[in-house]
């Protein structure tokens, strides 16, 4: 029980936990009918003893908070569900503790302060904001507490708090914890490493039947084949009932008119363009181009411009921003053809055009059957809603699925699947419809049920029956013996090539030189540098940068590669700290140096609890629980 307490004094907010008044006045109160003149004592620390009454007010009080919490009036179940009980003995434990420490060490408070503490206490203010004598009377009526029992408990928790604030408040962590902190987290090391694989050791042999029946037998869970829904399904979209035939070739021609232009690849090229200080300029270079005496990426050159900085881009002459730049590239013919000088929106330019793309326009009979096929879709989607009737009226009046199906030139198809579309071999199922909760509302539905239809789409429906319902069971070795054999094989493979790396580490460990062994195994030593600490490698992986920190320089290690197949066997060659400038002020860091303050608070109340002894008296605590209810 008392490593139960510490664990739970360990997870809360040592400060709240320890600060926390016997209760709050300003939002909650206690019925007296609850409490007892008892004085059985609930739980014990050194001298100090908490009443039935004690613990009973701080249960209540950690349950009204967790129903504000929640929005509603816990349950008693539902406390003991969240561990209340265990809480409420950690907070009076860690409390009873810090008075027994004050009391060893003669720690009082003047009864100035005290009074003061209390008449600053807001839930004793009236509505001018002033002590209130009266208000204070009668809410400690309210709470079924005399006065002086308020005031010991809160002469209590204000000597804690002198203690609290000794060991926590205030804590500056010193220079050299933020910077061991910033060092840790910023070192990065280099790592010489060979990479091995399934190659570096002997070929794994089929395994004996005898020796595969057993290993079946130990992972035969792996093995078990999912719950099966064999089902039928007829779908309805407009594609479903089209009929292409019914679409006269005239009609076609007048679609294939109207949309032509979305026949139409419009040409493009390629447009790069050398901008020249002014018209004079530009008309001299393009002399030059003409007479052959220089080239465009001379002319590139020679502005000390490299081919990225002229490069435009592949245009259509529609998609241009500059219409006259337009006009002169696409008057260009011959591919790699050049422009004479053109004065464009930024100056006076060549331009050169190469990927020459002409505009192309599908004719009538490449595309008439699919105009068609569309123009019969756009016909059946006015017919579905009638065709969704129709097909209701005949499973209505007793029309097996199939037969509503044919009634209406519908496919009907039947599969069997798991809850994820899977096939028995754990194989994809193809052609299922993209319809949303299709497989959960299969899965949902027993045989022989009828099944609302299901929207497919915008615009379509799909009728489901569940025929057949296979249960979960296991498999046979036979029905999985492949899948079998190779994850044995699988299995041993990483079993030997672990074995074989923590062999060549022992060699690294006995003096060998890393080197030495990869060349034995005709392997190169790589060198990766820069490896820090929670940082993602797509060699090292996890495993591998913990073990290339796991110790200092000259350290050896092996682990899984980031494949989660390949093993690393490595030798930490240098460790690089973090300059000294480099450690600035950094809030995340800071935050967690700070909170050492609190772990010494949370070690020194558990180190008082283990000297002090906690007892704790069932019984009574039961006892006080029930009174709540």
């Amino acid at each position: 029980m008392l490593d139960s307490l510490r664990n739970a004094a360990r997870s809360w907010v040592a400060k709240a936990l320890l600060l926390l008044l016997v209760l709050s006045f300003g939002i909650w109160g206690v019925s007296t009918s609850m409490l007892t003149n008892g004085s059985n004592t609930v739980l014990s620390v050194g001298d100090q003893e908490i009443s039935m009454q004690e613990f009973a007010l701080a249960y209540q009080r950690q349950i009204a908070g967790l129903s504000r919490q929640f929005g509603t009036q816990l349950t008693p179940e539902q406390a003991r569900a969240f561990g209340l009980e265990s809480q409420v003995f950690a907070q009076l434990a860690a409390g009873a503790a810090l008075d027994q420490l004050a009391d060893d060490m003669n720690l009082g408070m003047s009864h100035d302060r005290l009074a003061t503490l209390i008449a600053e206490d807001p839930a004793f203010h009236a509505t001018n904001g002033q002590f209130d004598r009266n208000l204070f009377t009668t809410r400690l009526r309210n709470a079924g507490l005399r006065e002086d029992d308020y005031i010991t408990e809160r002469s209590k928790v204000a000597v804690r708090s002198q203690i609290v604030e000794a060991v926590s408040d205030g804590f500056k962590p010193p220079q050299v914890l933020v910077d061991a902190l910033k060092q840790y987290r910023d070192e990065s090391r280099t790592v010489e490493y060979v990479l091995l694989s399934n190659a570096n050791i002997d070929p794994v042999k089929a395994p004996a039947d005898d020796v595969l029946n057993a290993w079946f037998e130990g992972a035969k869970n792996r093995y078990r084949a999912p719950e099966f829904r064999t089902f039928t399904y007829v779908t309805l979209q407009p594609a479903d009932i089209a009929v292409p035939s019914s679409i006269s070739d005239d009609e076609v021609r007048a679609e294939y008119e109207r949309r032509k232009d979305s026949f139409t690849t419009h040409g493009a090229r390629t447009i790069e363009q050398l901008i020249f200080p002014n018209k004079e300029m530009a008309d001299a270079a393009a002399t030059q181009l003409k007479d052959g005496t220089a080239t465009f990426d001379q002319l590139v050159a020679d502005q000390g411009k490299t081919s990225a900085d002229v490069m435009l881009g592949e245009f259509s002459k529609e998609k241009m921003p500059d219409q006259s730049i337009a006009d002169a590239a696409f008057a260009v013919n011959t591919e790699g053809g050049t422009t004479p000088a053109v004065q464009g929106a930024f100056g006076s330019v060549i331009l050169r055009v190469t990927n020459i793309r002409p505009e192309t326009t599908k004719s009538f009979d490449e595309v008439k059957e699919e105009v068609r096929q569309q123009l019969a879709i756009a016909a059946a989607s006015q017919e579905v809603a009638n065709a969704h009737d129709r097909f209701e009226e005949l499973r209505a009046a007793g029309s097996t699925l199939e037969e509503a199906a044919k009634e209406l030139n519908l496919k009907a198809a039947t599969v069997t699947a798991d809850a994820s579309g899977n096939g028995d071999q754990g194989e994809k199922i193809e052609g299922l419809p993209a319809v949303a909760n299709l497989l959960q509302d299969v899965f949902r539905t027993e045989p022989g049920a009828d099944a609302l239809p299901v929207n497919f789409g915008n615009d379509g429906y799909l009728w489901f029956e569940v025929r057949e319902v296979i249960p979960e069971r296991d498999r046979t070795l036979s029905e999985v013996r492949e899948r079998v054999v190779a994850d044995w094989t699988a299995e041993q493979q990483r079993q030997a090539l672990t074995a074989r790396a923590n062999e060549l580490k022992g060699r690294l460990d006995k003096g060998e030189t890393l080197a030495a062994i990869a060349g034995e195994l005709g392997l190169s030593v790589e060198t990766k540098q820069g490896v820090r600490r929670n940082a993602e490698d797509a060699i090292f992986g996890n495993e591998a940068i913990a073990a290339a920190f796991s110790g200092p320089v000259g350290a050896t290690g092996t682990a899984l590669a980031a494949d989660g197949e390949s093993r690393l066997l490595l030798t930490v060659t240098s460790s690089e700290q973090a300059p000294t400038d480099a450690l600035s002020s950094d809030p995340q860091l800071d935050r967690i140096a700070e909170s050492a303050g609190d772990d010494m608070l949370d070690q020194m109340v558990n180190r008082l609890q283990s000297d002090y002894g906690v007892t704790i008296n069932q019984a009574a605590a039961d006892q006080a629980t029930q009174m709540i209810r």
